[in-house]
């Protein structure tokens, strides 16, 4: 069967290059259906290489098998050789009755929306929200792991993305020694994961493998050279500046007491200890020389797999560097998107959501209603942000509804919990009938401008009682009020009355 495998593959490539074709030619509406159509072209592109090199096997035919099956059908009898065929067909499909058959002329169409895609990934699963179909980096959780290291500054998220590709000092205030750490390892390798990760999502058409590759060839003649950002010559003997030591690296070594000094003073005077005298006599006794040789042998190991790590650090940075070169476009955007929603409110953000996937959903109805869409094409506003319109029946512009704060929802239970949009209406709507109406209805009936900010009925009658009981009481303390006269006639309340009397002056 091998040139029934032959002619199927030819038909698979030629379903493939078409399927390929459909695709292109049609313009996307939006960014998640051109990522769909990208990531489908990526695949149908995938299968066609693979289906070639199979094809490209056949047309070998290193066993020889090929050409047997040619010499059977061109010698031998045409009918006896077609009915061997044919039984092999029947007997297969007897074993496998329910082998389902795959038709290349469907499996590649160009389908409408709601029918299923095949070779369509999950676009929407594939980006994260703050991604948003891969028009911005999502490095939270990076900023987070950045923060954990030791010794770095506490920089802000804007900082941050300004920021995350230099790793020299000032930016980066990490010495050489410290940046093997397993942490920071850990940090660069997975902001270089993320980083390929994301350009694998949003290019997927763009021959990547090769573009990696250049980074691969840039880094190693850097390296030969010496010239890698943060790990050239003049790094390397500033950090080597000083006395040779062992250890940490911070203090004086003594070999003879096993021991690290931070003072060079301290490290002189423990020479004339007994201690020191006696250690050194044990370890001259004990065979200095062979000690050296294994010591220095380990050091010339610790010192290879030391090199080693600080090549795998120093590639994953200039890896994040050249990346972030790249997709500097997006970069750009992030800051600006993440300085924007600093100033929104949680209520636009997400409003904004919400614009985003609507405009992200595709219509299922769309080929049906065709012709009434470029009907009304002309007559049809695009308002995402539900802006109010202004006289020409356009939305206002979205400056102009941050300033008045429209986006602010202002509720009132006495007007029935209707919503008023913006500060200035809820103001004005305190002196309005629908609100003067909804106080009626609770027997407030006088004093409404005590009412003003109260949007509660709780509230409102609470008020209301209580401007009822000090009423109450000082019309008591009014009917109440006993007075007296003096011997002058002079008529005052009976209390200063007495206080008088007791005085004496009356």
């Amino acid at each position: 069967m091998y040139l029934e495998d032959q002619r199927f593959i030819h038909e698979d490539l030629e379903r493939l290059e078409q399927g390929i074709a459909d695709r292109v030619i049609e313009e996307p509406r939006n960014i998640r259906e051109r990522l769909a159509r990208d990531h489908q072209v990526a695949g149908f592109l995938d299968r066609i290489e693979e289906q070639s090199k199979k094809l490209l096997d056949i047309y070998k035919d290193a066993e020889g098998l090929r050409a047997q099956e040619i010499q059977s059908i061109s010698t031998g009898d045409a009918f006896e050789e077609f009915y061997k065929r044919l039984d092999e067909i029947k007997d297969f499909h007897k074993r496998y009755p329910n082998e389902p058959v795959e038709n290349l002329e469907r499996a590649y169409k160009r389908r409408h929306p709601g029918e299923g895609e095949t070779f369509a990934p999950e676009i929407d699963t594939m980006f994260t929200g703050e991604e948003a179909f891969g028009q911005f980096f999502d490095l939270t959780q990076l900023h987070e792991q950045y923060l954990n290291i030791p010794g770095v500054k506490r920089l802000t998220y804007i900082q941050y993305i300004d920021q995350f590709d230099i790793f020299t000092p000032p930016q980066l205030p990490i010495k050489r020694v410290a940046k093997v750490s397993d942490k920071y390892f850990k940090y660069v390798g997975d902001l270089a994961s993320y980083l390929e990760g994301f350009i694998k999502r949003v290019r997927p058409l763009e021959n990547l493998e090769k573009l990696f590759a250049s980074f691969d060839e840039e880094f190693n003649k850097l390296w030969t050279a010496q010239e890698v950002p943060g790990w050239g010559k003049e790094v390397a003997a500033n950090e080597s500046a000083g006395p040779k030591t062992e250890g940490t690296g911070e203090g004086i070594w003594c070999a003879d007491c096993e021991k690290e000094f931070k003072n060079e003073n301290v490290y002189k005077g423990h020479l004339t200890g007994k201690k020191h005298i006696k250690a050194a006599e044990a370890r001259k006794a004990s065979g200095a020389s062979a000690e050296t040789a294994a010591s220095s042998a380990a050091a010339v190991k610790d010192s290879s797999i030391k090199s080693l790590k600080e090549r795998a650090v120093a590639e994953r940075e200039h890896r994040i560097r050249s990346l972030t070169k790249f997709l500097k476009s997006e970069r750009e955007a992030t800051r600006v998107n993440v300085e924007r929603k600093q100033g929104m409110t949680e209520r636009e953000r997400q409003m904004e959501i919400e614009a985003l996937m609507a405009d992200a959903e595709p219509s299922f109805g769309a080929h049906a209603l065709d012709e009434e869409s470029e009907e009304e094409g002309d007559d049809k506003i695009y308002n995402p942000l539900k802006l109010p319109l202004a006289w020409d029946g356009k939305p206002i512009p979205y400056w102009l509804y941050k300033l008045h704060g429209l986006g602010v929802e202002y509720p009132c239970e006495i007007c029935g919990n209707f919503v008023y949009m913006g500060r200035r209406s809820f103001d004005k709507h305190f002196s309005e009938a629908r609100h003067i109406y909804g106080l009626k209805c609770l027997g407030i009936t006088q004093q409404t401008n005590m009412f003003r900010e109260i949007t509660r009925i709780e509230d409102a009658m609470r008020l209301w009682e209580k401007i009822e009981q000090d009423k109450k009481k000082e019309k008591e303390s009014r009917d109440n009020v006993v007075q007296m006269e003096d011997a002058e006639g002079n008529v005052m309340p009976e209390r200063i009355y007495y206080d008088l009397q007791k005085q004496g002056i009356l």
